[in-house]
């Protein structure tokens, strides 16, 4: 399946890339991580020439919740438990990271004092190795919960979702391109997962900021610039694995602290071998089948300076 990722799009790129793609539409397009704000795509639909399919996912998920209340709530509950499965992960990730950072200022300190530096260099790479393996197993834990949910509910054989399945896939059939805004990230992963777009895309995607971060095996929520100091970067969940090894950065100048190499070097390594993608405004990165990224995409290296990819 071919991506287009994008930088946020204040000032917008899209219609470039739709016209260098000779795409003549019509375009499919999911705004449901705007929630409530899911129809104010004028802006949207002039960039694309008015050429649009609109999936309104988040109106559709609407509709579940209203005619289907046995499956609304028992994902209320799913919801609840998610978070309170995220809300143990960030409680023990705070104190895996602490002493990573904590190893890593020793292993500095030690370096700048001319002492030898093997002896903590270990220990640091342990402790990253430790936050790693917290991060996979959260994500492995959030997974089967979400598997056993769906098993349970089994959603195709709901009538209301299968009603709201087939008419999604039909508009997907007939698309040139599957067009997706941003917005939050988390709504857009669950109604993008209950009405299986994955399964019925046939043409390009392009997305951008959070639809960016929703087409990747892992959804990572990052903020370094809180007022209340530099936050843990979270894994959230699985998106729709079109992007596969790459953790998707929108913001990240603003949201990140990119000066601060030891810290980013930490944030690095920890998703190794997934590549830390930033998107910046006027970012495009194009995954082709294969699922590389191009050379000279930018990304965030191991030693946590930014750096790009050269041709193989």
């Amino acid at each position: 399946m071919r991506a287009i990722l994008l930088g946020p799009q204040r000032r917008p790129t899209l219609d470039a890339v739709v016209r260098s793609l000779d795409l003549a539409g019509p375009f499919a397009t999911v705004t449901a991580g705007w929630q409530e704000r899911e129809p104010d795509d004028g802006e949207l639909s002039t960039i694309l020439g008015g050429r649009v399919v609109k999936l309104e996912l988040y109106r559709r998920w609407l509709d579940v919740q209203e005619r289907d209340p046995e499956y609304a709530a028992a994902e209320r509950a799913l919801q609840a438990m998610a978070a309170e499965l995220q809300e143990l992960y960030l409680l023990r990730l705070d104190y895996a990271l602490q002493a990573a950072y904590a190893l890593q200022r020793r292993a500095q300190a030690d370096q700048l004092g001319g002492t030898l530096t093997e002896r903590i260099a270990e220990p640091v790479a342990e402790a990253v190795t430790a936050v790693r393996e917290l991060d996979a197993a959260h994500l492995a834990h959030l997974n089967e919960v979400r598997r056993e949910f769906f098993a349970r509910l089994r959603p195709h054989d709901r009538p209301v979702i299968a009603e709201h399945r087939a008419a999604v896939a039909g508009l997907l059939g007939e698309a040139a391109a599957l067009v997706m805004a941003g917005g939050h990230v988390g709504v857009l992963a669950d109604v993008l997962h209950l009405f299986n777009v994955a399964a019925a895309l046939r043409s390009p995607v392009i997305a951008w900021s959070a639809g960016a971060m929703a087409l990747a095996d892992r959804i990572v929520l990052f903020g370094d610039r809180s007022p209340h100091g530099p936050g843990h970067a979270e894994v959230y969940g699985s998106g729709l694995s079109i992007a596969s090894e790459v953790v998707l950065l929108p913001h990240a100048r603003a949201r990140l602290l990119l000066d601060d190499t030891p810290r980013m070097a930490v944030f690095a390594q920890r998703f190794e071998p997934a590549r830390c993608v930033p998107l910046e405004a006027g970012t495009r990165v194009e995954f082709s089948g294969d699922g590389g990224l191009p050379p000279g995409t930018r990304v965030l290296a191991e030693d946590g300076h930014v750096m790009s990819l050269e041709a193989a």
